[in-house]
């Protein structure tokens, strides 16, 4: 490889022997991934599903794989209150923890594999891993599928229905700068009914840097509530794709709230390849500082009589950057498609930017689909009529930052995780300026 392939395309030298302790399938995804990332390297603002998004600092920390977390490191159930009552599975630094999960989830109707070196896995996950996403065109999924240490594969049996959410936690904390890359693979079998939450939380520390792929299957008539939250440390890279298939009836529920991270790109890709198919994804984020957070969302309607839709909304203080990247393609034989998209941005600051390119490729005629984005400041008029309320300046700001922030949680399909979603929302905006006069 020459120097100028080897500056556009950093951390191969991370690569270590693809086919150790693999199966069959891991290693051909791992090939996959690593012609895919030697060709198209890390996107830059040429890039068009990157252009809003700066990836420059990534290789200014030396990252490396397999840093070891500080001893005594516990999950901070304050930060992720309401979900006490849950299955857990943790990883730390990118690496599973036994002793921090929880045991008995086949009890539940989960079957759960981790997929860290060496590896057996059952012919399930053989025959899904890799094959929901798509690698041409995502060079740090890509990566991640030539990179990846550990995971999780879950099965939820057809008609199983867990009385307690599945909680997946990922704790960051690093004294050098650290790389995590892990994957993950969830089967809903057919009528099967869970609640699945991601809590990404970091400490502050060194530079991390996490690039993680989860692959969701959703079988006929099953339904889904998915809730991810990203809570990372200040100097922190979070880099996630989400890819789905829903088939027949599947009924898809997801939801992510930002609150933390020096650069969050959160990607979600959704195929509906039945009748009956329906997805809704909504999101809140919040970007203080210097940040940025990046929601890319790409819908692929490739059969009749299909629902999506899609709603975010964002608050941007200091000079940190949001940016809202949603497309929906209907396919010619997507017809009765109803798909539809929308993001609203508060700014609080002069310094505050947005970038929101909402999309529709539509190839069919009988289809009910519409797109819409809008950035606005606080409505100085609510703010007078708190104050002649005797509310203070700030927490009237505030009270109304949240307020906007949190219709977005009326989207979540979990009662129980929208109050855990809401309480973290409330912490951070605690934390932010809201204190900008018009």
């Amino acid at each position: 490889m020459d120097a100028k392939s080897t500056r556009s395309a950093p951390f191969l030298d991370r690569l270590d022997a693809v086919d150790a302790d693999q199966p069959d399938w891991a290693s051909a995804l791992r090939r996959a991934g690593l012609a895919v990332y030697r060709q198209e390297g890390l996107p830059h603002a040429k890039v068009e599903a990157w252009k809003y998004t700066r990836l420059d600092g990534l290789t200014r920390s030396a990252f490396e794989a397999g840093v070891p977390a500080p001893d005594g490191i516990t999950v901070p159930d304050r930060r992720i209150a309401g979900l006490t009552e849950a299955h857990r599975l943790v990883f730390v630094n990118g690496r599973h923890s036994p002793e921090m999960s929880d045991d008995g989830l086949a009890d539940d109707g989960i079957e759960v594999v981790t997929l860290g070196r060496p590896m057996t896995a059952p012919g399930w996950v053989a025959e899904h891993a890799g094959r929901v996403l798509d690698l041409d065109g995502m060079p740090l999924a890509a990566l991640n599928a030539a990179l990846w240490s550990d995971g999780a594969a879950i099965k939820l049996a057809d008609g199983a229905r867990p009385q307690k959410p599945l909680h997946l936690i990922f704790l960051a904390a690093a004294s050098t700068p650290a790389m995590f890359q892990t994957r993950h693979l969830l089967i809903a079998g057919r009528a099967s009914q869970a609640v699945v939450v991601e809590s990404h939380i970091g400490q502050e520390g060194a530079p991390t840097f996490s690039n993680g792929v989860v692959e969701m299957v959703l079988q006929d008539d099953a339904r889904l509530d998915h809730a991810k939250l990203v809570d990372e440390a200040e100097q922190s890279f979070h880099i996630a794709t989400t890819a789905l298939r829903l088939a027949a009836g599947a009924r898809y529920n997801g939801f992510v709230l930002t609150l933390g991270g020096r650069l969050v790109r959160n990607e979600t890709r959704v195929r509906l390849t039945a009748a009956g198919a329906e997805c809704r994804l909504a999101g809140a984020y919040v970007a203080a500082g210097d940040g940025q957070v990046d929601n890319a969302i790409f819908i692929d309607h490739a059969s009749p009589g299909a629902e999506s839709r899609v709603v975010f909304k964002g608050v941007i203080d200091d000079t940190a950057r949001g940016v809202f990247q949603g497309k929906t393609l209907v396919r010619q034989q997507a017809q009765k498609t109803d798909g539809h998209q929308l993001h609203k941005a508060l700014l609080l600051s002069p310094g505050a930017e947005v970038n929101a390119k909402p999309e529709l490729e539509i190839y069919a005629d009988d289809v009910k689909c519409g797109h819409g984005a809008t950035a606005a400041q606080l409505d100085e008029d609510m703010v007078f009529y708190l104050l002649a309320r005797g509310i203070p300046e700030a927490r009237a700001r505030q009270l109304l930052t949240e307020a906007f922030l949190g219709e977005v949680a009326d989207e979540i399909g979990s009662p129980e995780i929208a109050v855990a979603m809401r309480a973290a929302l409330t912490r951070r905006l605690a934390g932010i300026s809201t204190d900008h006069g018009a």
